[in-house]
């Protein structure tokens, strides 16, 4: 873990719990420090000065939401990171836990992985507010040009590969069509939209995060479902910028699947990405479609270098047009070929996994993984200003 190890601080009263998530994060390489009460809690925190505090909500003296808005209230202890631990799995005391100030939640018992995984990236996340504004999350969108399932497998795939190296969120802002949740085992999720139905002053960093999903892989995950009435939804493209906004504070790498084709939401959100990926199927209506698509991209001041065209191709066809045409039709560089894998993408879902955890070893997910490094790598371009556009 390069440089100083991280500190932990643990506050539970019960002994065993203390030993076994110690235990837990010293194996990850963490310095670990503990308190079994809320006033030994407070003290060692103002003492020790931990990168993070993991605090139990039920004891004796002092419960744990007390102990939070302590911390909060102090200068010393007021930015220190704090995931709180709960027996219950119960709504109110997560929202009991976010209001006194908490970062992220657990219940008990946790899984080692789990508990890794939430650690890091609060961890992460404080680093980077530390770092300062600017140097923010890269933020990318994924356009279809019709359909959109092939879209969204992309997304998921591309954004489980990112995940992998840095704390990533994938967000689904298509209310009424998503699948995300229902592909990777979460069901009807309806996170997004229940963000999106709130006042503008009610969108906190906080609200936004409470709504989040983590799948096993460690992606961060915000899902709308497929439910007929959220595609009514009348959708403030003020109120989708803002989630944007908070989800790029929560990590390193946000992902939109932004569904097929320009709306005004999708308008909006374009003029904070740094990149776009659009998807295109090898037939000419589908081309001909991106072909405009790319023009309204240029029209709303997108420049050709900051998008990404991926043809996928959904069989083995000699009707598809061939790839070096299709670059001809759009006038645009392909930035990967994406090979047909049905009955792949048909197991992986019904696993509730993505492609490239499902079957590592498979063509598509070799396709998928250099794709993300592709993608990651422009991005950065893009930051450092090496890549003109």
């Amino acid at each position: 873990m390069g440089g100083m190890a991280e500190k932990i601080l643990i506050v539970d009263d019960d002994v065993d719990s203390l030993k076994l998530i110690g235990l837990m994060l010293q194996r990850q390489g963490y310095e670990v420090v503990v308190a079994n009460t809320g006033q030994q809690a407070l003290a060692r925190a103002g003492a020790e000065r931990p990168d993070l505090i993991i605090l139990d909500i039920m004891m004796p003296d002092m419960d744990g939401y007390e102990v939070c808005r302590r911390l909060r209230n102090e200068s010393a202890t007021q930015a220190i990171p704090i995931i709180m631990f709960t027996a219950k799995t119960m709504v109110d005391d997560k929202v009991a836990g976010f209001e006194a100030g908490a970062d992220d939640y657990l219940t008990k018992p946790t899984h080692p992985a789990e508990l890794a995984s939430r650690v890091k990236a609060v961890l992460a996340r404080s680093a980077a507010q530390r770092r300062g504004k600017n140097d923010r999350a890269f933020a990318m969108g994924l356009i279809g040009t019709k359909g959109g399932i092939g879209t969204t497998t992309l997304a998921v795939n591309v954004a489980t590969a990112t995940a992998q190296q840095e704390p990533t969120i994938l967000a689904d802002f298509r209310p009424g069509q998503g699948t995300i949740g229902l592909a990777l085992g979460f069901g009807r999720s309806t996170g997004m939209p229940n963000l999106l139905s709130r006042p503008t002053n009610e969108i906190t960093s906080r609200a936004v995060e409470h709504e989040l999903v983590t799948h096993s892989s460690g992606l961060r995950l915000l899902l709308s479902s497929s439910r007929p009435k959220e595609s009514l939804m009348n959708v403030s493209p003020d109120s989708a910028a803002l989630i944007v906004q908070h989800l790029r504070s929560l990590c390193r790498h946000v992902m939109l699947d932004l569904g097929p084709g320009i709306n005004k939401v999708t308008a909006r959100l374009l003029q904070d990405l740094d990149q776009v990926t659009l998807t295109v199927e090898p037939t000419r209506l589908a081309l001909a479609l991106a072909r405009d698509l790319l023009l309204d991209l240029e029209q709303v001041g997108f420049a050709q270098a900051r998008v990404n065209v991926v043809l996928i191709n959904r069989t083995q066809s000699s009707l598809s047009v061939p790839w070096q045409e299709a670059e001809h039709i759009l006038n645009h560089e392909m930035t990967a070929i994406i090979s047909p894998a049905p009955e792949l993408a048909f197991q992986a879902t019904e696993a509730g996994m993505p492609i490239v955890l499902f079957q590592p070893s498979a063509i598509v997910a070799d396709q998928f993984n250099k794709l993300a490094e592709e993608m990651n790598s422009r991005v950065q371009a893009i930051a450092r200003g090496t890549l003109i556009t």
